[in-house]
């Protein structure tokens, strides 16, 4: 009876432990993948209703060589009229002219040269390099005039394929299009899908100038330091990146199977268990 009686207690403290050392375990993976602190994921954390931003002047993104642009030129005359217009308009969009390019029913765009021209019908050379869309279409709008090709004719630029990159922890990285004059960091990080849980919150955005990369860091929880910063609004081929947390780099391994990782936890509480159950066996069988 008294042989019976201990090995109750063995069977006993043997299940006790064993969902301790589980319970432990899972203690463990939830203190440490417990969620991620208000301070490191919040945005303008610095924002208040009496705050006032030193804003960057606003800058509006300017044609380079090997840019490529659409022009679209209306006279009151059709056969003026074809005579610039080497595309076909497939969509039109709210109260401006935007084309949707679609392979060879699109526009022919123009592709800006290593000296900043183009050859546009009928005009000729055009020095378009550092121009904004409305200063090209006004330079084309008065060639038109002076050489009586079309008077009172309008005209619409257009960016073809000008975009920037997005990477690292964002939900959909790859290149995103810029649509309009002034192209700012947050409309890139929006058409990316905004930044991921685990992404620092300092970004970082690379610029190439002439033959000069330049760098700029730009910490999203704070307000003053985005909209000050002279990478707030963005130029044609910058790259946005994004870095992981410091949690999620030591997350990323090959199978995935660290002291961060539920898998980890879980074969640690198996273990201990199955350790404990060897040794009570052994200390029963004795």
């Amino acid at each position: 009876m008294e042989l019976s009686s201990d090995m109750t207690h063995i069977k006993f403290l043997k299940h006790s432990l064993s969902k301790a050392a589980i319970l432990v375990a899972t203690a463990l993976l939830m203190t440490l993948t417990a969620c991620h602190s208000e301070k490191k994921i919040v945005y303008f954390q610095d924002t208040n209703e009496d705050s006032r931003i030193q804003m960057q002047a606003l800058r509006v993104v300017r044609v380079r060589p090997s840019d490529k642009i659409a022009i679209i030129v209306k006279c009151e005359d059709p056969e003026a009229s074809s005579l610039f217009n080497q595309f076909t308009i497939n969509q039109i969009m709210g109260s401006t002219q935007r084309v949707s390019v679609t392979g060879s029913n699109g526009i022919v765009g123009y592709t800006v040269d290593a000296d900043g021209n183009i050859d546009f019908p009928v005009l000729g050379k055009l020095h378009v390099a550092d121009l904004t869309r409305q200063e090209i279409a006004n330079l084309i709008k008065d060639e038109l005039d002076k050489q009586g090709q079309a008077r009172n004719a309008s005209v619409t630029v257009e960016f073809v394929d000008l975009g920037v990159t997005v990477l690292g922890e964002v939900k959909s990285p790859g290149r995103v299009n810029i649509n309009r004059d002034s192209y700012t960091l947050l409309d890139a990080i929006a058409a990316a899908g905004d930044l991921t849980i685990d992404a620092r919150r300092d970004i970082t955005i690379t610029r190439i100038e002439g033959d000069t990369v330049k760098n700029y860091m730009v910490d999203l929880r704070d307000q003053h330091n985005v909209y000050s910063s002279p990478a707030f609004y963005l130029s044609q081929n910058d790259v946005i990146y994004a870095a992981p947390t410091a949690k999620k780099a030591r997350t990323s391994t090959v199978n995935g199977n660290t002291v961060l990782s539920a898998s980890f936890w879980v074969s640690i509480a198996s273990l201990i268990a199955t350790v404990i159950n060897i040794g009570f066996n052994n200390f029963g069988n004795h």
